[in-house]
Formats: C-alpha cells, structure tokens, sequence
C-alpha cells in the first residue's frame, strides 16, 4: 500500500499503481480506508478493471472473499426476528448490522408504535445489541427495511384484546381538538371522543365546552381498528338514546303534545 486518500488506497504493483476504492475495500459499511489497510502493507487484492489507454488499474481486496448478498433471503426471511448490531444513527432511523457485511435501515417510522417523529438516538444508541423483524429485502437495489416496533405487539391489537366494543373505560383527557376529544388509553395509545359522540341533546361544539385537558372521563368503546390505528370512544353511548327511547314507546300514528321551539318559512320544531 503506497498511499491513503478519503476514496480509497493507491497500491504498488511493480512499476503500476492500481486503485484499492474505498467501496471495494469490504463489504461491510466504512467511513476510511484506514479501518482495513494502512501505507506499507502487503496484500491480496483482485484485478477488477484494467484500462491500458488510460493507464488504469481498478483493484478489489472484498473481491477475493465470498459476497455475503448471496442468498440472502434464504437467511433472513421477511418476518423473521434477528438480534442486529447498531453501526450508525441519522435523523431518519438507524443502521443496523445483521452479518458482517450485511446492514439494514429501521426507519424512525418503524422503530416505536405510539411515538412516528422520535428521534433514533432515543431509542438505541450505536454499539448496541437490538432484536428486529426483517420486514423487506430488496436484493438488486442491495437494501433492507428493518423494524424494532414489530417485535412487541401492536398495541392497538393489544387494547383488542383486552376490551371489547360497548365496554366502559375511563382514562383523561390528553387534549381537546376542534374534532373532538383525545383519552390517554393503555399501552400509551389514545382513543378520540368524537365531537357527536359527547351529548344526545347539546351540540358538540356546546358540549366540548364541559371538558378540560386533565379531566378523568369515563366512556364506551363504540369501535377498535388497529390496522388504521384508532379507537373510538362515546360519552353519550353512557345513556340510552332518547330519541330511540321515545321512538320504541310511541308508534308511528301516536298522537302526542308537544311544545312549539322555533317556527320558519317551511317547518316548526317542537319539542316532544
């Protein structure tokens, strides 16, 4: 080895230098060649690419051992649980090692359930020892999609399991939206009571006003899909319907008394 750069090692033949690039080096990530050769050493390396016009040597040492991308789905099935070894963090996941040679992103999207926009170093930290699920392998493009969250149950299926639609659950409220209310659930997941979920009688934008952020709520769970990630509570669901109440006791044709509320061009409310 007669010289280091940034790009790779310039390596004596015999009267010929050959470049040893950086990416031919291992296959294996690096950030410097000086990780695998230093000036003065003797090595093996593999005549890649010989131009004579230009005078030209390319040389390969990752060449003369076997290409760990070989079958490399055989080895790691989509779905299978593998422990990896962090190489690298980015603000968009982490890299991480399964074999030597072989690296896979867990995208920050696939790394924690409840929290998408979590930054990598909160949740592992380069050297460490973590469990993933292969998620997919793309063999041409020499790339894959690992994920830390698959390893622990999705908590929305959790919350499925353990309660069922119509059951009473109370949790507080974690905020309060122009579309309704948010409940902090089990599993650091929230259900949404929706603005016309709140009151049978009162609007929702009246009835929101009843609540605040803090407050312990007591609700019934009225649907869970955990494949779209969401719960939805009702407050009103607690009462029985006054409307279908009022209905099953009175047959159409019944004739009631009622109290006149409003009158316009085409219609009077009345109040029953």
């Amino acid at each position: 080895v007669k010289n280091l750069t940034d790009y790779g090692a310039f390596v004596d033949l015999g009267g010929v230098d050959g470049l040893l690039h950086i990416t031919d080096m291992a296959w294996k990530r690096i950030k410097h060649p000086s990780e695998i050769v230093a000036v003065g050493d003797e090595i093996d390396v593999k005549v890649l690419k010989f131009d004579r016009e230009r005078n030209r040597v390319s040389l390969g040492l990752k060449q003369l051992g076997e290409d760990p991308w070989v079958e490399i789905k055989a080895r790691y099935p989509e779905n299978a649980i593998v422990t990896a070894k962090v190489t690298n963090l980015t603000d968009y996941g982490c890299f991480a090692e399964l074999e030597e040679g072989v690296e896979g992103l867990v995208h920050v999207s696939e790394m924690d359930w409840t929290n998408k926009n979590v930054h990598p170093s909160k949740v592992v930290q380069v050297g460490d020892d973590v469990q993933v699920m292969v998620l997919d392998i793309d063999e041409e493009r020499r790339r894959i999609s690992l994920g830390i969250k698959q390893c622990t149950m999705n908590p929305w299926e959790e919350f499925g399991t353990k309660f069922e639609k119509g059951a009473k659950i109370s949790g507080k409220i974690k905020s309060i939206t122009d579309f309704g209310i948010f409940i902090g659930l089990d599993g650091g997941i929230d259900g949404l009571v929706h603005l016309s979920d709140i009151s049978w009688n009162d609007s929702g934008e009246e009835a929101v006003r009843a609540y605040k952020k803090g407050d312990e709520l007591e609700t019934v769970i009225l649907s869970i899909d955990p494949e779209r990630e969401r719960i939805s509570l009702g407050v009103k669901q607690l009462d029985s319907d006054p409307f279908a109440e009022y209905a099953s006791e009175n047959d159409k044709g019944t004739l009631v008394t009622g109290k006149v509320i409003s009158v316009d061009a085409k219609a009077a409310i009345v109040e029953i």
